[in-house]
């Protein structure tokens, strides 16, 4: 590869390059790290792609899709690591400009070597996955390069705002605490805290100890005693906004880009076995929205210039649509058909009342019950939920399947395929390999008895939404519209746009989504507009 200089970036100039040429296909590993790298000196990388990590990742979703560990294991060969160029993560590390040019060119040309050796050995493994990869995983490649590239606007000021509103609250939390416990100590030491609440006070005389010899006081131990002491509420509180101000409130700023002015998420393609997409500096995925304290964050991801405005695309109940399809349960999916509000004709239903009389407590119990089935809720579970008895919760759960036969029969179907393959599979194919579904060990085997049920569900999920932003993206393309697809979160599309440009938008996002696979339960997919984030979800 020829190395251009750096201001060939936003430049004309003219060069007969193989990786512009559309007709020359590339290969590589992590090809959209490459891609990205190349775009910031005005190379775009045009062709077919093959990503020897994305063709792993589906190949064997649970395995490492890294070049060292690909290269060991199918061609028995070592690559010189990196380390050995620039030396060990951490402060004293080098950058691989102070490399000897000779050692990089060795170093580079071994990569590339590797790769395409292992391109010529995936592609014959890629067997049922190939539909998957060419019409879904790399053409997302492209989409995601796009969005990454383009970034999205934080409101420092706002936050750094709220930073202070945080601090305040944590002050007034601590004395709270403090108040009751009777007594002064570190909160965020997990030793003292412990011995505050169980020697101290006493909350729980069975309390548990690490193998360090400590009291346990995660957050999983402290939501079971939330009901023994008013303490439990005040460290939870605390802690979580502790964390919401370390994580987002302080962290963002400092990793906002300071030739752009925005924060560069790098959406990873293959962490989640699921097939979700996940996202790191900063964590997308992973910002509240369940708590007010939360939500503010999304108050400050802003437009990328002030005339325009964010515009938020989010599916309704995916998930439980897709179970009613992947079930072939009839009545929910004539429910969903007839733009019922599904929790309502669930309760309607369970309950055998007239949908206009099920009132706000039984579609409340309804929609607990369709949440948790998809995650093979049980009695126990739904009773602890609703804080009814086990008894009632049995019953619900008992009429919610008679109701609804063939959701029980999907259930069943999905663990007894997983124990004869293996593996479940999504709407578009792609696999979930469940080893220990047939396992002797009840809580290892009733663990990949919850994956048999959920996977095909949360990874159809994932294939829907990638498949519609490769769509929205290649009609954007077509345009002349200045609105660009930024964020992507869950079931959620977020893009910035032009105020003049929303009502032309809006049909391409709503297509795109509604349309991204054809299924007898329709998507649908709600979308507003807003200044901020928050406003615009």
């Amino acid at each position: 590869m020829c190395i251009f200089p750096k201001e060939r970036k936003g430049g004309s100039a003219s060069c007969d390059l193989r990786i512009e040429n559309e007709n020359i296909a590339k290969s590589g590993q992590n090809i959209k790290y490459d891609i990205n790298v190349l775009l910031q000196y005005g190379i775009e990388v045009k062709g077919k792609l093959f990503d020897t990590m994305l063709a792993h990742y589906l190949i064997e979703p649970d395995m490492r899709h890294n070049m060292d560990y690909l290269s060991e294991t199918y061609l028995g060969y070592k690559p010189v690591s990196i380390e050995t160029l620039i030396g060990k993560k951490g402060k004293n590390q080098l950058g691989m400009r102070s490399v000897d040019l000779a050692q990089l060119t060795e170093y580079a040309a071994e990569d590339a070597d590797v790769t395409w050796q292992l391109k010529s050995i995936l592609n014959k493994e890629l067997k049922d996955e190939k539909k998957l990869f060419e019409d879904i995983e790399m053409p997302l490649v492209h989409v995601l390069s796009k969005m990454e590239m383009e970034g999205i606007k934080i409101d420092i000021p706002a936050l750094k705002e709220y930073s202070k509103d945080l601090l305040n609250e944590l002050i007034e939390l601590e004395k709270e605490i403090y108040a009751a416990a009777g007594v002064q100590f570190n909160i965020n030491s997990p030793k003292q805290m412990g011995d505050v609440l169980f020697e101290t006070l006493k909350i729980d005389e069975k309390a548990k100890k690490t193998k360090t010899g400590q009291y346990a006081t995660s957050e999983e131990v402290l939501q079971k005693l939330v009901d023994k002491h008013p303490i439990i509420k005040l460290i939870l509180d605390y802690r979580g906004l502790i964390k919401l101000k370390s994580t987002y409130v302080d962290t963002l700023p400092e990793i906002v880009n300071k030739e752009t002015g925005k924060i560069h998420t790098t959406y990873n393609q293959a962490v989640a076995a699921t097939g979700r997409l996940s996202s790191v500096n900063p964590n997308l995925q992973n910002i509240p929205i369940k708590t007010e304290r939360g939500r503010e964050v999304r108050r400050a991801f802003i437009p990328n210039a002030d005339d325009h405005v964010l515009l938020s695309a989010d599916y309704s109940q995916v998930e439980l649509r897709l179970i009613a399809e992947l079930s072939g349960d009839e009545d929910m999916i004539a429910a969903f058909q007839s733009g019922q509000d599904i929790h309502s004709a669930t309760a309607a239903k369970v309950f055998n009342v007239p949908l206009e009389q099920v009132d706000r407590t039984m579609r409340s119990k309804a929609k607990m019950v369709n949440f948790g089935i998809i995650y093979g809720i049980s009695a126990f579970g739904l009773a602890q939920r609703l804080n009814i008895s086990r008894t009632e919760s049995k019953e619900i759960i008992d009429n919610y399947f008679m109701k609804y036969p063939r959701i029980r029969q999907y259930m069943d179907e999905s663990i007894d395929n997983a124990k004869k393959n293996l593996y479940v599979t999504t709407l578009m194919g792609r696999k979930r390999y469940l080893k220990d579904i047939n396992s002797a060990n009840a809580v290892v085997r009733g663990y990949a008895e919850r994956n048999a049920i959920n996977a095909p569900i949360q990874g159809s999920a994932a294939d829907i939404i990638k498949k519609a932003m490769i769509d929205i993206q290649s009609e954007l393309d077509k345009t002349t519209l200045k609105a660009k697809m930024v964020l992507q979160v869950h079931d959620e599309l977020v893009f910035t746009c032009p105020l003049d440009e929303v009502e032309q938008l809006k049909p391409i996002v709503k297509r795109g989504m509604e349309n991204a696979v054809k299924t007898r339960v329709p998507l649908e997919v709600e979308m507003s507009t807003g200044k901020n984030w928050l406003e615009a979800h």
